[in-house]
């Protein structure tokens, strides 16, 4: 068993004469259980059906999409495991100059809205074969979109792309059965019971209790329609609850929703991971030093799926689900011990988490038969009374892990919820963290510190982070090693104005804290806080919200979470200015920046202040 066939040549050495699917991806092919691209394909695979693998195709040549001839069953496309979008552009839309999935690094190898060239691409080659889109590009634009790169509403990305359908989410279930239907002689055209798919019709009148959404013309007429219309679609992302969702586009047909896929079982999800991946990119890429994405990855262990933590900023509810699903401690291991046989491994495995690390099952046993609540959330506005708040599986996870021979250190680098950490009423997870799973940072993202802010993030309130990080220094200092909080923060997220920039800015004063990056509000496609953004209105109550769009507000922002950055200096002391916050101007410690224009006076008398302020506190050091 070897990495799936690139070429004519390998599917030779194969045996292999036609291709049941085609796999078009804007990644690189790294045959490893953190690409999408690997586990949909090996699935497949696993699944009876042969598979083919066309990594980054050059869309300017239309011979580049029939380098492995026409498969049997269909193409099947994903931009790879970022959108295309944020992978070429920075917040402020600049072009980033590297790409993490393509080889060596390299920026260009693959378009804008790759799902939509790609499956064009192919349409025009190949008329009549079935195309079905995946991923993440697809699976957050699969109706109607905000799409901020070109500050509009799109169409749902089906009828853009000239595709047949979308597998949206975690594609495993949808994909074998889209698979087995195709090869049952059904045509695609026909594919319109599968859930966790996307399709196009131009008759509703057959399905079963739908929800009509306001049809495209009125969301374009009115953002509050779009927000009313997200709100309903936030409400139908459970697999368990959630009603087939309809989008009528006029003369265009309608595009129907189905309801997500079901959760994968922890049976599922070991059979999935035990899958024979190569465990490493395509030996094509060896000449230009591999593929960057691989090595943060590579020794790290994926223990679950789905979050329950509702940050409104994260588009996970929409793609992955609220459920968590996770793999046994056995799968873990078992993969944790193959690992160790690798070459390259030098005793550390980098992380064992998910999108939440900590999150090891759903959170309350209502969740397993009823589904998540439409309308409230686990963790906010805080702590649900059913919520079960327990570590211990967690724990006895890293355990079992540490005790495997050549493993050193496991780490844990996807990051902890503080606040679930909190929920919990035993402090044995905090302890064994502090002990053996801190690489001298610990990751949290407390995100902001003003009320309002936090609220519409859906983030808990900074009382529970203060508590968390005294917690942690008081256990921290039991350990006597010297670790750290690494706080990450978040600016021009809708409701914040510079006033509560400034609030933001003052406590990282406080902290003593110099964040060396900043994170600027990103509206990528459907999360909430990206419809607040385009709309102005919270989708959930339909109320009003403040949201900072101009590039100079937002750069404004961006600069007073790192005001100590002299290129910052004029956007920082404009935004004081403007938030009649000049008492931040000037030479006493609570001040963030120091007048540029003043006499020679004031400024020796300035330097003098500061000279014995910086006495007095390397006398207080000396005295501890």
């Amino acid at each position: 068993m070897g990495f799936l066939p690139m070429s004519k040549k390998e599917m030779e050495q194969e045996g292999i004469k036609q291709l049941d699917f085609v796999y078009v991806t804007g990644d690189a092919y790294v045959d490893h259980s953190s690409f999408g691209t690997a586990i949909i394909s090996r699935v497949l695979e696993a699944n009876g059906y042969h598979v083919g693998i066309i990594a980054q195709p050059d869309w300017k040549e239309d011979k580049s999409i029939a380098i492995l001839g026409e498969p049997r069953l269909g193409f099947l496309v994903s931009s790879g495991n970022m959108d295309s979008m944020v992978n070429h552009y920075t917040v402020s839309r600049k072009h980033r100059s590297h790409d993490a999935y393509s080889p060596g690094g390299v920026m260009g190898l693959r378009p804008d809205r790759a799902v939509t060239v790609y499956s064009n691409l192919i349409r025009k080659t190949y008329k009549h074969t079935p195309i079905i889109l995946g991923g993440i590009e697809a699976s957050l634009r699969r109706l109607a979109h905000y799409d901020y790169w070109s500050d509009s509403l799109k169409r749902s990305v089906l009828l853009d792309s000239g595709a047949d359908l979308i597998s949206y989410g975690m594609g495993e279930h949808s994909i074998v059965e889209i698979a087995d239907a195709l090869a049952s002689g059904i045509s695609v055209r026909d594919l319109s019971f599968i859930r966790g798919t996307v399709f196009k019709t131009h008759r509703i009148d057959y399905l079963q209790d739908p929800i009509l959404l306001p049809d495209y013309d009125s969301l374009k007429e009115d953002k509050k329609n779009y927000a009313e219309s997200f709100r309903i679609q936030y409400q139908n992302t459970d697999a368990i609850s959630s009603k087939i969702l309809v989008e009528d586009y006029g003369s265009q047909g309608y595009i129907v929703q189905n309801p997500p896929a079901m959760p994968l079982s922890t049976q599922e999800m070991d059979d999935i991971y035990d899958l024979p991946y190569m465990r490493r990119w395509h030996p094509k890429y060896d000449a230009a030093g591999g593929i960057p994405a691989l090595a943060e990855i590579k020794f790290s262990l994926t223990s679950n799926r789905g979050c329950f933590g509702g940050c409104n900023f994260c588009a996970l509810a929409f793609h992955q689900g609220r459920i968590v699903q996770t793999r046994s401690h056995e799968s873990l291991i078992n993969e944790a011990k193959k690992m160790t046989k690798d070459r390259d491994f030098k005793g550390y495995i980098h992380d064992v988490g998910g999108p939440t690390a900590d999150f090891r099952a759903p959170s309350c046993e209502k969740q397993k038969t009823r589904g998540v609540c439409p309308n409230r959330q686990c963790l906010f506005p805080e702590p649900c009374k059913n919520l079960k708040a327990d570590h211990t599986d967690y724990v006895e996870l890293l355990r079992d892990l540490r005790q495997i021979p050549k493993v050193k250190k496991v780490f844990i680098r996807s990051g902890i919820r503080f606040d679930y950490v909190m929920a919990d009423l035993s402090d044995e997870f905090m302890d064994e963290l502090l002990k053996y799973h801190v690489s001298g940072q610990l990751r949290v993202a407390p995100e902001h510190v003003a009320a309002p802010v936090l609220k519409l993030m859906g983030k808990p309130n900074h009382e529970v982070y203060e508590s968390f990080t005294e917690k942690f220094d008081t256990m921290n200092k039991k350990t006597g090693k010297k670790q750290y909080i690494l706080p990450y923060f978040m600016s021009s997220h809708p409701g914040c104005d510079l006033a509560e920039a400034v609030k933001l800015a003052e406590y990282i004063r406080d902290m003593g804290f110099n964040p060396e990056q900043a994170q600027d509000f990103y509206p990528t496609p459907s999360t909430l806080s990206t419809c607040m953004y385009y709309t102005g209105y919270n989708p959930l109550n339909m109320k009003k919200v403040y949201v900072p769009v101009t590039p100079h507000e937002k750069a404004m922002q961006r600069a007073l979470i790192q005001y100590k950055n002299p290129k910052n200096y004029e956007l920082v002391k404009e935004a004081l200015i403007r938030t009649g916050r000049d008492d931040l101007i000037g030479f006493e410690p609570k001040c963030l920046i120091r007048p540029r224009h003043v006499s020679a006076h004031s400024e020796r008398s300035g330097n003098h202040h500061e000279r014995n302020r910086n006495k007095k506190r390397r006398n207080k050091t000396a005295l501890r």
